[in-house]
């Protein structure tokens, strides 16, 4: 069940990408699809771990400005709805072990649209603190970049 967003702990965007749900999740699904958009350009994405099932690992590193590889995402999948959600949370790793940072749990929904894929994001928050920390780190300029960036890859893929 998805409830609806709190404005007091969640932020949330969407986007319609004129691209087949099927191919939106491959880009989705498949890890060398995946570094293509994952982060906002010009850093790069590392998938170093991505087991896309409940319990499954995501573990991503970025690199800035051409510098070293860092850690990004460390993360476990707690839902996986082929063509349809992925949900992933940092408070756990993966096998459900508890993680050092816990930040979020994103919720990544996409859905039919007439012009192809509605694309949506849902990132709850423990604390009100923690979901402003998170908007003022950008959230709606990087995950919209994002978005841009995933949308771009599927256009002209499919």
């Amino acid at each position: 069940m998805i409830r609806s967003p709190d404005p007091e702990l969640d932020l949330t965007m969407a986007r319609i990408i004129k691209a087949p749900r099927a191919t939106v999740w491959r880009a989705w699904s498949d890890p060398t699809r995946l570094e293509r958009w994952w982060v906002p350009e010009p850093a790069r994405c590392k998938v170093i771990d991505m087991d896309l099932r409940p319990g499954g690992s995501f573990v991503t590193r970025i690199s800035e400005g051409g510098g070293a590889f860092v850690p990004h995402i460390d993360a476990c999948f707690l839902a996986v709805d082929e063509l349809s959600r992925i949900v992933f949370t940092d408070t756990l790793v993966a096998g459900w072990r508890p993680a050092e940072n816990a930040f979020m749990t994103a919720i990544i929904t996409l859905s039919d649209h007439p012009a192809g894929t509605e694309y949506a994001a849902h990132v709850m928050h423990r604390s009100g603190a923690d979901r402003k920390m998170h908007e003022e780190m950008g959230f709606h300029d990087g995950w919209g970049t994002v978005a841009g960036q995933l949308a771009r890859f599927v256009e002209q893929t499919h």
